[in-house]
């Protein structure tokens, strides 16, 4: 699939830039054309003559090289590729990306590309959680940018936490699902994953116990056979997916929000655990055990995402697609679900403690549909997600 494709790789200034040189490797090994750009940060942690030696190619440095400047080579450089790589995608890059800021040669490549581009962010922890980049990754999806990563760990700092930039391997995989050419190439499906988690005070919230390994597995397999993918998360506790367009939430009406705001959409895949309720009067400070009682708490219920989406009157897409978790009665609880909500598919599934299925690397479902129920054998949620994508290609082409 890559054999033959040309990436022009800018390389941000990051401890994690040393990635970068076993990134190009790789991509060689596969054929892959690399131009490589260094930023002046990036030097100090990669040399030219290794980036270069591992290319093969010569490295691009700065703008105001005459003679490439001439034949206005920066404009060349960021059309030529079939897709730009940042990799690693520090705070300032991402920062000059989401504002358009264009004062170097990488920043001056990104404005002036026509090309798709991934980015694979590294950074401190406390950078990558900063409201400021928060909001530059939220720009940066709206805009199209797809983001591999961040991964969760141990970093250069002493510090432990999301930040750490994608191993080559994965970002390799997100490159690949940008250039599928499955059946569903140039559809738009909208997948939405994980928990979300509804604040009663600072350090205490609602939730319910997903993992978000079935939605991420199902934006994956959706990616593989070409789909464009949008995946709207709550706080998972697995990576996110590859190939997609990643929008993080944290609440219900968030991830409403996030929904309304990615659509139009060919079709809607609702895997995510949605709180049902929320605290209508959540305290902006910790609440303390004292001697007034037990807190009272007052609930209000959730904007239902599945119906909302379901029953639009303009802009439904042709196709929705949503959950039922189940602990009784579950083939006639989804049943229900699916006409009470108004979606076309409902993927019914026992989650009773002894299933081991919430959190667990395994699904056993049923898939409901107006005219059909079909009976699917426990796998892994990876098979689960194949199936359903399959699925979803076969009944688009229709």
């Amino acid at each position: 699939m890559l054999a033959g494709k040309r990436i022009l790789l800018i390389i941000g200034g990051g401890i994690a830039a040393f990635k970068s040189l076993d990134l190009i490797r790789r991509l060689r090994e596969q054929s892959v054309e690399v131009t490589p750009v260094l930023t002046k940060a990036a030097e100090e942690f990669v040399t030219p003559l290794s980036v270069s030696a591992l290319a093969a190619r010569k490295v691009y440095r700065d703008l105001f090289d005459l003679t490439d400047e001439a034949e206005m080579g920066h404009i060349e450089l960021s059309r030529a590729a079939d897709l730009v790589v940042v990799a690693p995608a520090t705070a300032d890059l991402m920062a000059k990306m989401a504002c358009g800021h264009a004062n170097d040669l990488a920043s001056t490549l990104l404005m002036a590309t026509d090309k798709p581009v991934l980015i694979a962010p590294a950074m401190n922890v406390r950078m990558w959680e900063h409201p400021a980049t928060q909001r530059n990754l939220d720009v940066l999806t709206a805009d199209g940018v797809t983001c591999v990563g961040p991964d969760e760990g141990n970093m250069a700092c002493g510090e432990f936490g999301p930040g750490r930039m994608s191993e080559p391997s994965a970002i390799i995989d997100g490159i690949r699902a940008m250039f599928a050419d499955g059946p569903l190439k140039g559809r738009h499906i909208l997948v939405t994953s994980g928990p979300t988690h509804e604040p009663i005070d600072p350090v205490r919230y609602i939730a319910n116990r997903s993992s978000g390994a079935q939605g991420t597995a199902i934006a994956d397999a959706l990616a593989r056979l070409g789909a464009r993918v949008t995946f709207v998360t709550g706080p998972a506790e697995v990576a996110n997916p590859t190939g997609a367009q990643i929008v993080s939430v944290t609440t219900a009406s968030e991830m409403l929000d996030a929904v309304q705001g990615a659509l139009p959409a060919d079709a809607a895949v609702f895997a995510a655990a949605v709180a049902d309720w929320h605290v209508t009067s959540a305290s902006d400070q910790k609440i303390k055990k004292g001697t007034d009682g037990l807190p009272h708490l007052t609930f209000a219920e959730n904007d239902d995402i599945l119906a909302t989406v379901a029953q639009m009157k303009a802009g439904r897409p042709d196709l929705v697609v949503g959950f039922a978790a189940e602990t009784q009665n579950v083939i006639e609880n989804a049943k229900s679900k699916r006409l009470r909500k108004g979606c076309d598919w409902i993927v019914a599934n026992d989650v009773s403690p002894g299933t081991g299925i919430m959190g667990g690397s395994e699904n056993a479902v049923t898939l409901i549909c107006e005219d059909d129920t079909e009976d699917w054998p426990r796998a892994s949620k990876s098979d689960v997600a194949a199936r359903l994508a399959q699925k979803i290609s076969e009944a688009l082409d229709k």
